[in-house]
C-alpha cells in the first residue's frame, strides 16, 4: 500500500521521495514513466526529475491498476486512456477506506488500553 503524500505543500519531488512513498525503486519509478503518457516530469539543469503533484497522483492510479488489482501494463494503460475519471475514484475510495480503517484501529487500541 503507498504512503501518503507528505502534507506539505511542495511543488515537486525527486524520485527518491516518490519511490519512497510507494515503497519501490526508482528504477520502477523511470520504468513507468516510460511506459505511461500521463506522467511527465520536468527536468532541472543536472538532468533530475521533479515529478509534480499530478505526478504523484498519476502514479497512485499507475500502482493500484499494477500491484493492487494485478493489471498488466497493456491492460493498466488502456485503462488509464479509456476512463481515468472511474481510476481516480477507485483509487479515492480506496485512499478513504484506508483512513477509515486506521482511524477504528487507533480507536480500538485506545479503547484496549483504557481497559
Amino acid at each position: 500500500m503507498p504512503k501518503k503524500a507528505p502534507e506539505t505543500a511542495r511543488l515537486y519531488y525527486s524520485i527518491g521521495e516518490v519511490a519512497n512513498m510507494f515503497n519501490v525503486n526508482t528504477s520502477l519509478i523511470r520504468f513507468w514513466e516510460k511506459e505511461f503518457d500521463v506522467i511527465r516530469p520536468k527536468k532541472n539543469k543536472k538532468g533530475n526529475r521533479l515529478f509534480t503533484r499530478k505526478d504523484v497522483e498519476n502514479f497512485h492510479i499507475i500502482y493500484h491498476l499494477v500491484k493492487e488489482r494485478g493489471y498488466t501494463l497493456k491492460g493498466a494503460k488502456e485503462k488509464v486512456k479509456r476512463n481515468p475519471e472511474e481510476v481516480q475514484q477507485d483509487v479515492e475510495i480506496i485512499r478513504t477506506l484506508d483512513q477509515l480503517r486506521d482511524f477504528l484501529l487507533a480507536l480500538r487500541e485506545n479503547l484496549q488500553k483504557q481497559t
